[in-house]
């Protein structure tokens, strides 16, 4: 029985370890109510996050598919590996959130608590093989999100996208909800196992289908149902924004690809064209939505509908190569998005945060570190050899090609050659125009580690890029078995 038990737990220890973290955290924080404590709950997140990183490398086996309570819930290959990149993610939108916290004298033990439980959610969801079990850990991914958005709750801004969000978002729900009991009613099951078996749909179920990856995509950002994406990652403070930007789109991406490939694999014909359509919408909606941008954080939320759609690309090609793909490209974004993000923090000028792109005017001139680390990561998103960002999008053109869609492979580098007008844009006025007014002298090492990381990563990637992709083939390879 012990082993039993010993058995069960050990596969979701990560899962657990951060969920007791959290409440421990939040119990402590309502009791000790001093302002000045608040602080080293953030540091203490840092330690937990390190902690759960540590668990999920020692669980990582290639081998290990291991199902439990009731098949719902799935350790293999594929779900330790977006889990490590998950935590990976977080961990550094909470080294450049802390400076933010200091400086905005903004201490609030419930932004750590609500990290830390969206994280939960997300952990648990790519773990998922049962719609039931998907949708609850979506959930609970999801309400954090929702706080964290207007989490400068005296900033009408703020609030007013988490308002959105929050609508927009029980919209989606409702959608993918409904779509789960359209599949329920016309198959009689939940399970992703007892979908893989099936040979055909019927309308209903196609129906069904069709209403949960509509949710998926508003998740993930996704056009159509991008709309919320601009206003949400202005309004919402930067460190958040850099979380959104990345580990909730990772989460959502990785539950798609193993739902439509493990479950639903065999039925490539029903899904494949909706997916292609979302793909080719969502690089051409980010290419030219970003163009008229005069904000920054606008400008990198059109960005990141575009970096979906080059992921989409490799989920449409349904190939173990195309989710190959989408990891090694997800993992090159962490690093272009938060540095960019953490450069977009160094940013200040007689106290309060820049985000105009006319505000970043001749700072090459008093600022050459962070105008340097801002470029690189700009170049790095327009694909722009031979940083990362170019190899993110030649393994999923490549994967789209190898399928025969080379329509939807033209689209992706058309959009890309347009989008790097808005990156080249950022990199003209930082060395070419005239300063404006200087930028304060920001002290925080916390960024300054975070950018030199970062930009290392992107700059250095093309030296040994097979560790990655082998790891990349071998995560994916767990969906195929």
């Amino acid at each position: 029985m012990n082993v039993n038990l010993i058995n069960s737990i050990l596969p979701i220890f990560p899962e657990l370890v951060v969920l007791l973290s959290s409440l421990v955290i939040l119990m402590t924080g309502v009791l000790a109510n001093d302002k000045q404590a608040n602080k080293y709950f953030h540091l203490i997140a840092f330690f937990i996050v390190v902690m759960i990183f540590s668990q999920t490398g020692l669980l990582y086996n290639t081998d290990i598919k291991v199902k439990i309570f009731s098949d719902m819930f799935i350790v293999d290959a594929f779900s330790q590996s977006i889990k490590t990149l998950l935590v990976v993610a977080t961990f550094l939108v909470l080294i450049i959130s802390y400076s933010w916290f200091i400086r905005e004298d903004n201490t609030k033990f419930e932004f750590s608590v609500l990290i830390l439980f969206s994280l939960l959610g997300m952990m648990l969801m790519v773990s998922a093989n049962n719609l039931m079990a998907l949708y609850i850990s979506l959930e609970l991914a999801s309400l954090p999100l929702y706080l964290l958005a207007s989490f400068e709750r005296d900033s009408l801004r703020s609030t007013e996208s988490g308002v959105k969000y929050f609508v927009l978002g029980a919209i989606a729900s409702g959608i993918m909800l409904f779509g789960s009991s359209l599949l329920y009613g016309f198959t009689g099951s939940l399970s992703f196992s007892v979908f893989a078996n099936l040979h055909s749909l019927s309308s209903g179920a196609l129906l069904g289908l069709v209403l949960v990856i509509t949710g998926f995509c508003f998740k993930i950002s996704a056009a159509p149902f991008h709309n919320w994406t601009p206003d949400v990652y202005q309004g919402a403070p930067t460190p958040v924004t850099a979380y959104f930007s990345v580990v909730p789109k990772i989460a959502a991406m990785a539950i798609l690809v193993r739902f439509l490939i493990q479950a639903f694999g065999g039925l490539i014909h029903d899904w494949q064209q909706i997916i292609l359509f979302v793909s080719a919408l969502s690089m051409i909606v980010g290419a030219l939505g970003g163009l008229t941008q005069t904000n920054i954080k606008r400008l990198l939320a059109y960005s990141s509908i575009g970096h979906v759609g080059y992921a989409l690309m490799g989920l449409a090609s349904g190939t173990l190569i195309g989710v190959s793909g989408i990891i090694v490209y997800f993992t090159l974004y962490i690093a272009m998005s938060i540095g960019a993000f953490a450069c977009i923090l160094y940013m200040q000028r007689e106290g309060e945060y820049v985000e105009e792109i006319s505000d970043l005017s001749g700072i090459a001139k008093t600022k050459p570190g962070i105008a340097f680390a801002l470029a690189l990561f700009m170049f790095s998103m327009a694909g722009i050899p031979p940083l990362a960002g170019f190899f993110g999008k030649m393994y999923v053109f490549l994967a789209a090609m190898e399928s025969g869609l080379s329509t939807l492979a033209v689209i992706g580098v058309l959009s890309s050659v347009v989008a790097c007008f808005y990156y080249l844009k950022i990199v003209k006025v930082m060395y070419f125009d005239d300063i404006i007014e200087p930028l304060d002298d920001v002290e925080s090492n916390t960024l300054g580690v975070t950018i030199v990381l970062c930009a290392v990563f992107t700059l250095l990637f093309f030296i040994m890029p097979t560790p990655l992709v082998s790891y990349a083939n071998l995560a994916a390879g767990a969906l195929f078995k």
